[in-house]
């Protein structure tokens, strides 16, 4: 296991109180930079779960419900051309039922080295030559998304779209998801970034997480790794909104405790008891969530019994995010590791069952 794995993060909490807080292995393998609990690295889409508290952060204002046409709120309008007349609400977007699918060589070329970033070294020449993924500037929220939904868009298709009744049929979305975060932007006139600081980071005085690298200190950021001899050029996703938090231990952690206690009740830090509760209420009719997959889905967190979660992937990380209601107690895992192939997800499995027999014996003992 230690040999696939350059560097990982875990906290545990129960009770609403941190029991254990620990980094291990290496940031930077090339420059000898250990991971600490202060180390920043993208999150994947355990990212969703903030689109889903600034999404009920919103409601909470009086911007929308659950129940709103996204037509209402958008500057542009989306229609599902397989089904003209359907209305895709609020929650359906919440719960990947909107009918709104992501075509993946479309989301795939979202992806993109950051400019600056050297293209001769062995990660950058996997992600042109073996993904695809080029280097070059962002694409604004708003332009990618009207590329992507609008009839005259360069990335329209008939793919985008499904033949289901909004709220019927559950297909995993990111582009639905950052959609979601632009109703936020289009609603409240405010980018979505700010946005999730002003009512979700700064609350929880979350200082070493934001969605852009130049917003983090450089001497916290990790590399991320394809394996450990190999570490991935910074790239960033227009997509933004459904993968691209960068945080740290430290600050995921308050996020865990937080809306552990919000959901008890406990927390007002970022909105009241109601709305911490709307965001892990079953939303979906039974059977519409994939079997094995969760019983349920909250706003866009995974639901199944007691136990509440959300993973994260992307190309060099892979994190773990759960907690069970009942027990009240939780933990999170953040690597700089690759889990997009058979053995890269092998050898991250290995590493997330070995962290959980930990923490069961841990919790047994405590």
């Amino acid at each position: 296991m230690k040999g696939n794995v350059p560097g990982f993060a875990v906290s545990v909490v129960k009770d609403d109180s941190l029991l254990y807080q620990h980094s291990f292995g290496e940031a930077d393998i090339q420059n000898g930079k250990a991971y600490t609990n202060k180390t920043t690295q993208p999150i994947g889409s355990i990212s969703k779960t903030f689109v889903g508290a600034a999404i009920v952060k919103a409601i909470e204002q009086g911007y929308f419900s659950l129940d709103t046409d996204i037509n209402d709120i958008l500057p542009f309008t989306i229609q599902n051309p397989k089904l003209p007349n359907a209305i895709i609400q609020v929650k359906h977007l919440v719960t990947h039922t909107s009918g709104l699918l992501d075509n993946p060589e479309t989301y795939f070329k979202a992806y993109h080295i950051l400019p600056g970033e050297n293209l001769s070294t062995e990660g950058a020449q996997l992600m042109i030559d073996g993904l695809g993924i080029q280097q070059r500037e962002t694409i604004a929220l708003q332009e990618f998304l009207a590329e992507y939904y609008l009839p005259d868009g360069d990335h329209y298709s008939l793919g985008n779209f499904a033949q289901t009744t909004p709220g019927t049929a559950w297909n995993y979305s990111n582009i639905a998801t950052s959609l979601t975060a632009f109703l936020i932007e289009s609603a409240t006139k405010i980018p979505f970034k700010d946005y999730v600081k002003t009512n979700l980071l700064d609350p929880l005085n979350m200082n070493q997480t934001a969605y852009g690298l130049a917003e983090l200190s450089p001497n916290n950021i990790a590399k991320l790794y394809w394996d450990k001899t190999t570490p991935l050029p910074n790239y960033a996703n227009d997509s933004y909104p459904d993968g691209s938090i960068h945080t740290s231990n430290e600050d995921l952690a308050k996020y865990l405790i937080d809306i552990m206690k919000g959901l008890r009740g406990q927390s007002t830090a970022l909105f009241s008891n109601t709305a911490y509760q709307m965001l892990f209420n079953s939303l979906l009719p039974e059977g519409v969530v994939p079997s094995g997959l969760a019983e349920n889905q909250g706003v866009f967190w995974f639901l199944d019994g007691s136990e509440i979660e959300h993973s994260g992937s992307d190309p060099g990380t892979t994190c773990s995010l759960q907690f069970d209601k009942s027990k009240n107690a939780g933990y999170l895992l953040l690597t700089n590791m690759d889990a997009s192939t058979e053995e890269h997800e092998k050898a991250f499995f290995e590493l997330a069952e070995n962290v959980d027999k930990a923490i069961t014996e841990f919790f047994k003992n405590y």
